[in-house]
């Protein structure tokens, strides 16, 4: 971890290295005001289509648009309304439509501006519109700047499941400003932690052990913010560019989300239930299958929980404001999840902290049979 902290210095770039489609990943304070700069610089004579919501436009848009005047490039602003319920097909109608209707053409740019909504709808925009247009990420939560930004995963909602319309489109480039997630709610950096934490459990036991020794230091700005964040990066950044298509290794992303999918499904994508809340309850959920199972020692287990807690994230489905859900619509939920390979079920399970793996052909005998003592 040592070598990590020259972060707290100076920006950094990630590179993420897909042949012709590559590009970076900026990370630090203050990067903002380089917005319109870092464009101008890579992308030069585009004009550009922000895609923001309510929320962050009233925070933050006036920075993002006096950075892309600084440099003379003209702009127009779509806003949507904040929360899960816009990646929807009448949402995304009208980012489509505003951006037709600022001829904005093939080789200018869409910005997405905003956290892992946004950047899911702006991102499938630019890929339908005019056969696929160039976009950048300006993510401004945590969750966005170390997942949902990279790898170049868009698409929005339907009504049977999460994420189940949409299209790989990777983006120009990403800038993360960790001081933007300054002004972030405490809830919301929350459930950006526990994208942070998956990269841990798949992969590196070391930095789930760092975590669980600086994460107050993380929450509270400090240099081991953007240290935290180039580490996610750097992790999902060597994934993707060894597996662009999820057709293999970048599977093992998705720790936790074929149960917290379901989760958020059942939720009704609302504000009862984040995103990555729904993913801290389902890495739990993973860990415990896996237990179950025999595949996992139960005192990682138990030290998952514990650090999910102690962070602040909910660690069980009886966590969930609401209605109770029931483990039958759980299972019709799961039985959706783009995962599913001629109706067997995938998980990622695991073997302990660090140590995520694909199962194939999980039997859903066994994990109805889970859930129904989990929701009791």
């Amino acid at each position: 971890m040592a070598d990590e902290g020259a972060l707290a210095h100076a920006p950094v770039t990630v590179p993420v290295d897909l042949g012709g489609r590559s590009y970076d990943i900026l990370i630090g304070r203050g990067l903002m005001t380089r917005v319109g700069t870092e464009i101008a610089r890579r992308l030069p004579g585009a004009r550009v289509a922000i895609v923001t919501d309510e929320t962050v436009g009233r925070l933050h848009l006036a920075a993002l648009t006096a950075s892309l005047r600084a440099v003379g490039i003209d702009h127009t602003a779509i806003t949507v309304a904040p929360g899960e319920e816009s990646k929807s097909f009448a949402t995304l109608a009208k980012v489509v439509d505003g951006i037709l209707a600022a001829r904005i053409e093939r080789n200018d740019i869409v910005v997405a501006f905003g956290g892992g909504v946004v950047g899911d709808l702006a991102g499938f925009a630019a890929a339908i519109v005019r056969r696929g247009m160039r976009f950048v990420q300006v993510p401004t939560t945590l969750l966005a700047q170390v997942d949902s930004s990279v790898g170049g995963k868009t698409g929005i909602n339907s009504p049977r499941g999460k994420n189940l319309v949409g299209a790989f489109h990777q983006p120009a480039l990403v800038i993360a400003d960790c001081g933007i997630l300054d002004s972030l709610p405490p809830r919301i950096f929350n459930a950006g932690y526990a994208e942070v934490a998956k990269i841990g459990l798949i992969q590196d036991a070391g930095f789930f052990t760092w975590l669980e020794s600086n994460w107050r230091a993380m929450a509270a700005g400090w240099p081991e913010r953007d240290e935290a964040i180039a580490i996610a990066c750097r992790a999902k950044a060597a994934t993707v560019a060894a597996d662009e298509r999820e057709e293999g290794v970048r599977a093992l992303l998705n720790l936790g989300h074929t149960f917290g999918h379901a989760l958020e499904a059942g939720a009704g994508f609302s504000d009862r239930l984040l995103h990555g809340e729904a993913v801290a309850i389902g890495m739990v959920l993973a860990h415990e299958f896996s237990a179950r199972l025999g595949m996992a020692p139960p005192e990682d287990t138990r030290r998952v929980v514990a650090h999910l807690k102690e962070v602040g994230l909910p660690t069980a489905i009886g966590d969930i404001p609401g209605p109770r859900l029931t483990a039958a619509a759980l299972m019709e939920l799961i039985g959706q999840d783009k995962k599913v390979t001629r109706g067997k079920l995938t998980f990622i399970l695991t073997r302990g902290i660090g140590k995520a793996f694909i199962a194939r052909d999980v039997p859903s005998t066994a994990v109805a049979a889970f859930l129904a003592e989990k929701v009791a």
